[in-house]
């Protein structure tokens, strides 16, 4: 027996629908990890700046700037 074309297209909405949860739910899960990664690379940048500030600032003079040529 031949669906009609109602149930066709209903079938057709449901498999497009289960594919667009399906790419929903990847794109969550890619959503999740990429915010894991930038909470990480957060505290990375933060312990460097810290490491940074920490580190004695030097007078620095414009002569140490000039090539070792001149």
């Amino acid at each position: 027996m031949t669906d009609s074309p109602l149930e066709s297209r209903f079938n057709d909405l449901e498999i497009k629908l289960s594919y667009a949860e399906d790419l929903i739910d990847e794109l969550n899960r890619t959503v999740f990890r990429q915010q894991q990664q930038i909470d990480f690379l957060a505290g990375e940048l933060r312990a460097l700046r810290d490491q940074v500030q920490t580190i004695p600032q030097e007078k620095r003079s414009l002569r140490d700037d000039i090539p070792p040529h001149y």
